[in-house]
């Protein structure tokens, strides 16, 4: 699907207060960005920040960095957050690959994929979040207890991921193929698309991936 293009919002999301410009810099001081040494959590492909955003009204104790590559789609993150009162949350829109030019080792306690786009032609794997370049990506910024957390609604690419994710030297901890309907669903957080697609029937799939224990 093309993405509608808004005029001017490379500049509104430039000069926001809450979009981290040149986030490279901020490498090993994110601690310095929220003026705390709270968790950070991570939203790679956070679209307009429905779920990212209840989870700090909810969480005031974590940290939360909303990413989205996608100037667009970041702007519509920005004016929702504009109405409320939140100050452990902020957004890059950067590329997911350049992360660990942005995180240190370590800096990061969860990342959040959800309903990223599949890629479903097989010479595009590589770009899924899922894919194993991603993971190692992954690999270098989280805590040695961190998680990678993956919802979709696209049966191919979460059997996919159930092989990549592994392929990658993770574990799955555990899995569903419906959500909704299993004991993991406990806290669930929608996201737009998330809502969407549930109302049309569809069954919502999720992982939640840790390293391999040595």
């Amino acid at each position: 699907m093309r993405l509608r293009h808004i005029p001017g919002s490379e500049e509104e999301i430039a000069n926001s207060p809450y979009v981290v410009s040149n986030p490279e810099e901020k490498k090993g001081r994110w601690s310095e960005v929220f003026g705390n040494d709270n968790p950070i959590e991570i939203e790679v492909g956070m679209g307009k920040g429905r779920f990212i955003m209840e989870l700090a009204s909810q969480n005031p104790g974590i940290n939360y960095v909303g990413i989205e590559r996608y100037c667009s789609v970041l702007l519509r993150g920005i004016q929702k957050r504009q109405e409320m009162e939140l100050s452990n949350i902020y957004f890059m829109c950067v590329d997911a690959r350049e992360l660990s030019e942005i995180f240190a080792p370590g800096e990061v306690k969860k990342i959040y994929l959800n309903f990223s786009d599949p890629w479903p032609k097989d010479r595009h794997a590589k770009r899924r979040l899922t894919s194993e370049p991603f993971m190692d990506v992954y690999d270098k910024i989280l805590a040695a207890d961190g998680v990678v957390e993956f919802k979709t609604d696209n049966r191919g690419l979460f059997d996919y991921s159930l092989e990549s994710v592994p392929a990658a030297g993770w574990e799955i901890r555990e899995y569903t193929y419906d959500l909704h309907h299993s004991d993991m669903a406990e806290g669930n957080i929608m996201t737009e698309y998330e809502e969407k697609f549930s109302s049309m029937g569809n069954a919502i799939f999720k992982l939640v991936a840790e390293r391999k224990r040595k």
